[in-house]
């Protein structure tokens, strides 16, 4: 699968090489690339924003970088193009899922004020977001993007089944986890993870997903008790 980004800040995006993107990079089952979009301006000082038509506080970016910056990266108008933006679509676990089917993704990540809504309307498929709050640009939010859908795609994680367990999948969220030693500081790992009996252990984990999901995210749990009940 192949990420290509957009962005005002491309040593940014350096920082989501890491463990398992790296491995999956190297690989060949991520490609991830960042695209300067100041390399595509034709400003002659280089500039790729501008003041807002009506007036108002801070600057806009501009379209014409914009748009070379979305041929030179996508030039056969092949790959599912999204923008980063708090107005957008709250970005879930079923959504990266979703999105994970797409071979090419191209995320732009706007800064300022936002983008020349022309470029919204006539080259971007879809506006998502990470959450009802503001960034000062959207870099973090395409890495997360990036992160959150990679996982779906085969060969990234070592083991794909881990995510049948994980927070969100089938409506609850992911059960305690422990590790060695069996006893620390005094506190013991429940007993019931250490028999062996791993129908006792399935039915344990479940509890503990449900008893987590109704506690710490109650509109989570009353989703998941509909869903049930159907």
């Amino acid at each position: 699968m192949k990420f290509d980004i957009l962005t005002l800040f491309p040593d940014t995006i350096a920082a989501l090489s890491h463990s398992i993107i790296a491995r999956a990079e190297k690989s060949g089952a991520l490609e991830i690339r960042a695209w300067n979009i100041r390399d595509y301006t034709q400003d002659k000082h280089g500039r790729c924003d501008d003041y807002s038509f009506g007036g108002g506080e801070g600057l806009v970016m501009a379209a014409q970088p914009i748009r070379d910056c979305l041929e030179a990266a996508d030039p056969e108008h092949k790959a599912h193009r999204i923008y980063m933006s708090p107005r957008g679509k709250i970005l879930t676990q079923e959504k990266a899922r979703a999105l994970s089917a797409f071979p090419h993704i191209i995320i732009l990540c706007g800064h300022y004020e936002g983008v020349d809504q022309r470029v919204i309307d006539n080259y971007i498929d879809e506006e998502i977001s990470i959450g009802d709050y503001v960034l000062t640009g959207g870099e973090l939010p395409a890495m997360i993007l990036c992160d959150c859908v990679a996982r779906f795609v085969p060969g990234v994680l070592g083991n794909p089944d881990s995510l049948t367990s994980e927070s969100f999948e089938g409506g609850l969220l992911e059960y305690p986890q422990y590790t060695r030693p069996p006893v620390y500081g005094g506190l013991p790992v429940p007993e019931i993870l250490l028999s062996g009996d791993h129908a006792k252990i399935d039915s344990w984990r479940q509890q503990k997903r449900e008893e987590v999901t109704r506690k710490v995210r109650p509109d989570l749990w009353r989703k998941y008790r509909k869903g049930s009940k159907k």
